[in-house]
């Protein structure tokens, strides 16, 4: 039983950590949809750089489901 409460918290813990990450996307993509309006080319690299290692993230999150 333990063992089962260990795993649903695990569960509820990653879930909640995806769900962050998904914000954490949202707001890279807004900032770099800024930065280019503005044609700005180190902030949107930065964004791009941010984009790729939340993206690596999720990955990561799905390769255990």
């Amino acid at each position: 039983m333990k063992q089962m409460i260990k795993i649903i918290r695990k569960v509820d813990i990653e879930k909640q950590y995806e769900h962050i990450l998904r914000l954490e996307l949202d707001y890279e993509l807004a900032s770099l949809y800024a930065a280019m309006q503005e044609n700005d080319e180190k902030e949107m690299e930065k964004s791009k750089k941010r984009l790729k290692e939340i993206q690596d993230e999720l990955d990561g999150l799905h390769a255990y489901v």
